[in-house]
């Protein structure tokens, strides 16, 4: 397929721009697909909305689109996420040293609109002109609520024999060949209520043994595998004169290794109820654990990745293989039995106020999603 035009870049930054500003939290996605939606079926495509919406709690379902392509055997996916994390301020999406950053103290949103308005960009390109194979394009909700939104869909609706997101915030040329697989642990702790000043002997702290329960634990980097987390905590009653009867926190571990990751949870597990039944805590604890994505790893030699590569290359990218501990719906669709591959698309800091995208960036994935289409349809 031709390089895009400077009227095509110039129109994937508008839109980019414009769909930064939609305001779009996971489970309040609906204002920006009413906004992808609107330029698919001004292309004249149908667009089809699933029920993920009851499943997950959004205000919307995923959307699916398909593009017919000249070789009428053949398709791929592209996906991308409509939601952001949250963010309770708008957003003002500015061009500084030729790159999108956001005027104010905001995340921007490039996680993952810089992947829709690329998606876009292709749909408008090939649904007026035409494309090599068929295009199928999957816009989830609830990404970053641990993937709802793709755990919800139908993976069987796919024609495909394999798709992409564009969702790893790394220099364009890094293919993600594995993923960990993610747990989620509650802890809650319920003591006795005493007078702090009065009758402390009498009380019990739940926050102590909450206290006691993350001293114990092994966070951070555990190795280069495997990671754990204590990511908020909460109890007592606002004052300082109550002994502490309820105190509560959330941890996660992830890894590429099943095993690993399993084998911390039951750690992680051990060591809270050891803390809460230490003699100088003794307080009720409650443990729910909660596996939110399963990991994956890419064969060498699967078709995702080497199509990748190839279109990486013809783009002037060199390809390099890579391991994260994040997830993306490439996890969900993984373990649908769908084969994807998450592709680093040039974003920066996702998550932070200082995100930012490079206008080459942005303009250089479209370049790559067209590749994609050429290296998909010239595979046996």
């Amino acid at each position: 397929m031709r390089p895009p035009s400077e009227p095509e870049r110039r129109r994937l930054n508008d839109l980019f721009a414009e769909l930064c500003s939609i305001p779009s939290p996971f489970g309040h996605e609906a204002a920006c697909a009413g906004r992808v939606r609107r330029e698919l079926e001004g292309l004249g495509l149908t667009v089809e909305e699933d029920g993920a919406a009851a499943e997950t709690g959004a205000e919307c379902g995923n959307l699916l689109a398909r593009i017919a392509g000249r070789d009428g055997e053949r398709s791929i996916l592209l996906c991308a996420h409509l939601d952001t994390v949250p963010e309770p301020n708008p957003i003002e999406p500015v061009l500084v040293d030729d790159g999108w950053e956001s005027a104010g103290e905001t995340i921007l949103g490039a996680d993952n609109k810089a992947a829709i308005a690329v998606m876009l960009a292709v749909a408008h390109r090939c649904a007026i002109e035409g494309a090599p194979v068929g295009i199928e394009l999957l816009f989830t909700v609830s990404e970053e609520n641990a993937l709802a939104g793709a755990q919800a869909f139908d993976a069987g609706k796919l024609r495909s024999r394999y798709g992409y997101v564009f969702d790893h915030a790394t220099p364009i040329g890094e293919v993600v060949v594995a993923s960990p697989t993610y747990y989620r642990l509650a802890a809650a702790f319920k003591g006795k209520a005493a007078h702090a000043g009065i009758r402390p002997e009498e009380g019990r702290s739940a926050i102590v043994a909450a206290a006691r329960a993350i001293a114990a634990l092994r966070l951070g980097r555990l190795d280069e595998e495997t990671t754990a987390n204590v990511g908020t905590i909460e109890g007592g009653t606002g004052g300082t004169n109550v002994v502490p009867e309820r105190a509560r926190f959330l941890a996660e571990t992830r890894s590429l290794d099943d095993g690993k990751v399993e084998a911390v949870v039951s750690e992680m597990v051990d060591r809270i109820y050891d803390a809460a039944n230490d003699t100088t805590c003794d307080v009720d604890a409650d443990v729910t654990v909660e596996r939110l994505f399963q990991g994956y790893r890419h064969d060498p030699d699967a078709p995702s990745v080497l199509a990748a590569e190839q279109a990486l290359r013809a783009c002037g990218y060199e390809p390099k293989r890579i391991v994260t501990g994040g997830g993306s719906d490439a996890n969900a669709l993984e373990a649908k039995g769908f084969a994807c591959t998450n592709l680093a698309n040039g974003t920066e800091r996702n998550h932070e106020t200082t995100e930012r995208v490079s206008v080459a960036a942005l303009e250089g994935m479209l370049d790559v999603a067209f590749a994609l289409l050429d290296a998909a349809a010239e595979q046996e």
